[in-house]
Order: structure tokens, then sequence, then C-alpha cells
């Protein structure tokens, strides 16, 4: 995956609280075999009423998800964060998520912003008063704000987690830091796994 310093860009206030993965991507599309095209599967469910925010014109190209509680919760179908990322977010900023969610996100390059509801509603309020207005969600100071209204908030990320996006780890990226040592084993051993070695006895 690519590393992620900042994200910045137009934001969309979701307004629901307890998004589920089943809502985020719903299960007919796990079915699919690749791992792009779910932008379409996005919310498909809400996305047949016209009104629905992400129907709205003037937050076409957000890059930036605003929900609210509980966000991400339900099953563990890493699904969901392919979803939002092939749609086009690039961080979803909520005031509790889902804790599985949370660590598909991490491990695939969505950025996972935690704030505090009173936080929140203050940057909801921001975004719906002026949908042009850019968001900037920044990994390396870990804050996000809001430039042109002088509004500006921390949040917390684990320090495994921030690192992972620093440097654009996924899983094989974390096991390639140790590819020297790996190497070196496999030289010692001549390519033979324990039980291979077992065989040939």
């Amino acid at each position: 995956m690519r590393p992620v310093r900042v994200v910045e860009g137009r934001a969309v206030p979701l307004g629901r609280s307890d998004v589920d993965t089943d809502q985020i991507i719903p299960s007919e599309w796990l079915k699919r075999v690749e791992r792009t095209g779910f932008g379409r599967g996005l919310f498909s469910e809400w996305r047949d009423d016209p009104d629905f925010v992400l129907n709205r014109p003037e937050y076409a190209g957000a890059s930036i998800l605003v929900g609210a509680e509980r966000f991400g919760t339900g099953s563990s179908r890493e699904h969901a964060v392919w979803a939002l990322l092939d749609y086009g977010f690039a961080a979803v900023v909520a005031s509790s998520f889902g804790d599985i969610f949370s660590t598909n996100a991490a491990k695939q390059g969505l950025v996972v912003v935690r704030l505090e509801p009173g936080a929140l509603a203050e940057l909801v309020a921001l975004v719906e008063a002026d949908p042009t207005r850019h968001v900037t969600v920044d990994v390396e100071r870990l804050v996000v704000e809001v430039p042109d209204a002088g509004w500006r908030r921390g949040f917390d990320l684990e320090p495994m987690t921030r690192e992972r996006l620093l440097q654009g780890w996924d899983d094989i990226g974390l096991s390639l830091r140790h590819e020297a040592e790996i190497t070196a084993f496999e030289s010692r051993h001549g390519g033979q796994t324990p039980v291979s070695r077992l065989a040939a006895r």
C-alpha cells in the first residue's frame, strides 16, 4: 500500500450512527473474487434514495467521510474497507469505530480518526455550512483541521498504526522489514523446512 501522511479534500457528513459493515457493503457484493470495483457497492441500498448524501452533487469527489458513533461495527468483512477506498475515501472520521473495522482499515491504508462527540459535531456543522471547504487529516502531526475556519483538533493513533500508514506497510510490508533475516535463515537451512528435513531422513 502507499504511504499516507496527509489526506486533504472535501468531506461528506454521513449523518448516521451505528453504521455496520453490512450497510457499508451489502452481502451480495461479497461474491466478487476481485478486490476492485467495490466502490459501486458502497452504501448501495441507501444510494437508491436520490436524497442520500452521496448522491448530492456538492459532495461528489470528496475524500473524507464523516460518520458518527459506532462506525464499522458488525461482521469482520475486509470488503467494507475496500469499498470505501475504491469509492475514493482516504479517511473516515467518527466518534467511535468497530475494532475489527479499525484493524482492517490500518492494514489497507484507510485513515481512521476518532474525535470526541463535541468536536465531531463542530466538524459536521462546518462541512454542512460549506460543502466546498477542505478538511485536512494529518497523520504525521495527528491533527484534523479545517484551515479556512481556523478549526483544529488532535486525535490519537496507536504508534504501530501510525507507522504503518506513514511507511505504507501492509502485512507483507511488515514481513519484508525482516527480509535480510529471512534470507539468512533460508540460506542456513538450504531451503528446507523442518518437515522436509524430517522426510529426508
